[in-house]
């Protein structure tokens, strides 16, 4: 009876530490970490409104977190594999969830969000004091109180966030690198390539999570629950709408933290796959793991760091995969990060509805190319060097595609005094607005605060005021305003709130710019895997760790923290119009031109993709020449099974000689 309960525990601890195991776990960690990474990217539009600052700085805080996974990121590669693996992979999930708590800290320590208006929610509406009025001092919002800009000035809570981002990117830092490399170790080589595809797939069910749950919390007003959302005269699709970014933080800690749970009770080495069951096979792994252990005592943990570091830098196919990585993941970091913005200002679409078309359109194919470019590494069994063609050309091909959206933009709204007259003609954005007239000269009205309205002739304005309308009805986002008279229409001359729609064309663009999006995000992601195998097997299997490691580090440092700061502050330079702070100091951008906008996101990932190709076609010409240490990895599970089948067979042989021996003898005696 004991032995028979010796024997299950035997079998459940064995089932606990098999690769299989291993893999679901890992990828409950990819999905918790790349579903806290696409909400925080979609919420930076919402972030950036909250806390009244330039793009460029949310580039720093979408940044912060390469910076802390740079703290650790050598540490981790090469000290993880001399310690618990899991354990440490479970640490950083709790890790994550901690930054993501605190990330939504600020929300409990700031005041109600105010957003800049002409319109107070508590005034009397039929004051009219926000209207075109003679004489009138309208009611401003914010107010430009000075014991009010004080404390504007001493508010800087976006720095927890910039924190809560760093400690984040210092949990995910032991995900990967010991995650691939226990992989690596203990499956067979064969498998390799699907179950990254696997991680890779839920590196892309996380995103997908993120975003609806993003789309959920954008439609919610920041502070519902403390204000009547009834007064509000901001919609969701108004550049001043600041949904409920703080809430998906929340649920982004508990899940983070949830999957960090079960990697405490894996182990720190489980057998190769395809020889668990095998005694003698488990038995001389375990001798091996002593005599490693010795000889780690010995020489030290540090004596092999060096060399690697070594064989690495004199590795040319290593090297020419790292620059490629840079310029790729300097493009990739540049789109993504504000694709959503993109959508927002170049479409008008509002952040909900922008981050629910990049979830529906765009995850689906990234998904199926990585499962399907991981099947089919198996199924043919690639090698290297096909796997190195295939990632450069199905990679190259994507890149051509991509210029068709160049071709599907949108012209800029039309708002008066900005990018057209108040006669509908469009004029120079950068020589200066004219936000007077002769139709509302004399209505007394301010020229610093954006609160547009869409007149019935299609044209946007400022303000009701700057509109010229002298009578409202109706309360919140329903107002309307009549007898403005900037507003020449063959019908009424009123205007409601918001910006005026862009146009059907415009939707029509934007449906065909996400479908070339789709074609080329599944052509690039089924060239993924084979171009990450071939950064895996040109590495000896004792580098692995350290220069996945290694990889990780350089594009962060060049890559993940530069590229959304630089590329911000490009976004910056086609502003049109900023909002304004209590102090009348710049806050977030409103209105961007469009057409400047579309060149900048789509034309310099363009630059940074078509010169990532000269050290692609470099590794090419010397995969030629070269054999790979990875090359020979395949074999190595298949000749410890024909070991294991020989010596299953001369035992099997022995025993059949054995038998005719004892049956001769048996006849001789009688």
């Amino acid at each position: 009876m004991g032995e028979t309960g010796g024997r299950r525990d035997t079998h459940r601890v064995r089932c606990l530490s098999k690769i299989k195991m291993f893999l679901m776990a890992l990828t409950g960690g990819y999905i918790s970490k790349t579903l806290s990474a696409s909400y925080m990217n979609s919420m930076l539009t919402q972030i950036e409104r909250r806390f009244d600052i330039p793009t460029s700085v949310v580039g720093l805080i979408n940044g912060s977190f390469e910076i802390g996974n740079l703290v650790l990121i050598i540490f981790v590669s090469y000290f993880g594999t001399k310690l618990h693996r899991p354990i440490m992979i479970g640490v950083g999930c709790v890790v994550m969830g901690l930054g993501c708590f605190l990330i939504s800290l600020p929300h409990f320590l700031m005041n109600r969000y105010e957003y800049e208006s002409t319109i107070s929610a508590s005034s009397n509406q039929s004051s009219n004091s926000f209207l075109c009025v003679e004489n009138s001092t309208p009611i401003l919002r914010p107010t430009e109180d000075p014991s009010e800009c004080v404390k504007e000035v001493k508010s800087l809570m976006w720095l927890y966030v910039l924190v809560g981002n760093i400690i984040r990117g210092m949990g995910e830092t032991p995900i990967m690198p010991l995650g691939i490399s226990y992989i690596e170790d203990f499956a067979k080589p064969e498998n390799s390539p699907l179950y990254i595809g696997i991680l890779e797939v839920g590196a892309v069910f996380g995103p997908l999570i993120g975003l609806l749950i993003a789309s959920f919390c954008a439609n919610i007003y920041v502070d519902t629950g403390s204000v009547n959302t009834d007064d509000l005269t901001i919609s969701p699709s108004d550049t001043r709408w600041v949904g409920a970014w703080w809430f998906g933080f929340l649920i982004c800690a508990g899940v983070n933290v949830l999957t960090g749970i079960p990697f405490f009770f894996l182990s720190k080495t489980i057998p190769k796959e395809g020889l668990e069951d095998n005694a003698d096979i488990i038995l001389n792994g375990k001798e091996d793991k002593q005599r490693g252990d010795l000889m780690k005592e010995k020489h030290g943990i540090t004596k092999d760091f060096l060399p690697f570091m070594k064989s690495l830098a004199c590795n040319p196919i290593y090297m020419l995969f790292m620059i490629l990585s840079v310029l790729q993941i300097n493009a990739f970091i540049s789109m993504f990060s504000f694709l959503p913005k993109y959508l927002e200002q170049h479409y008008g679409k509002s952040t909900s509805d922008a981050v629910f078309l990049i979830g529906v359109y765009n995850l689906p194919p990234v998904c199926l190319g990585f499962i399907t470019g991981g099947l089919i590494m198996k199924k043919f069994k690639i090698t290297v060097k096909q796997a190195a063609h295939i990632g450069c050309w199905l990679s190259l091909s994507t890149y051509f595609v991509y210029f068709l959206c160049f071709l599907l933009g949108c012209d800029n709204s039309s708002v008066a005094g900005i990018t057209t007259s108040y006669e509908g003609i469009p004029q120079d954005l950068y020589m200066g607005n004219k936000f007077l007239a002769e139709c509302n000269t004399d209505c007394n009205c301010p020229t610093k605060i954006w609160d547009p309205v869409c007149g019935e002739n299609g044209l946007s304005y400022m303000s009701a005021c700057l509109a010229g309308c002298e009578t409202s009805s109706g309360t919140g986002v329903n107002m309307v305003f009549q007898n403005c008279s900037c507003i020449q229409a063959s019908g009424s001359s009123s205007a409601v709130l918001g910006l005026c729609d862009k146009g059907r064309d415009c939707s029509m663009m934007l449906q065909y710019f996400l479908v070339t999006l789709v074609v080329g995000s599944f052509i690039f992601s089924l060239a993924a895997i084979p171009g990450y195998m071939v950064l895996l097997r040109c590495m000896k299997s004792e580098e692995k760790s350290l220069g996945v490691g290694l990889h990780t580090f350089f594009t962060r440092i060049f890559a993940g923290i530069p590229a959304p700061i630089y590329f911000g502050a490009l976004v910056d330079s086609t502003c049109l119009r900023w909002g304004t702070l209590k102090c009348g100091k710049p806050g977030a951008c409103r209105i961007y031109d469009s057409t400047a906008f579309r060149y900048i996101y789509l034309g310099l990932p363009a630059a940074l993709r078509g010169v990532s190709y000269i050290p692609a076609f470099f590794i090419l010409m010397l995969l030629r020449k070269r054999r790979l240490p990875g090359d020979s990895d395949s074999s190595e599970t298949e000749v410890a099974l024909t070991k294991l089948t020989e010596k299953e067979n001369e035992h099997s042989n022995a025993h059949q000689d054995a038998k005719v021996l004892n049956d001769e003898e048996i006849k001789t005696k009688l």
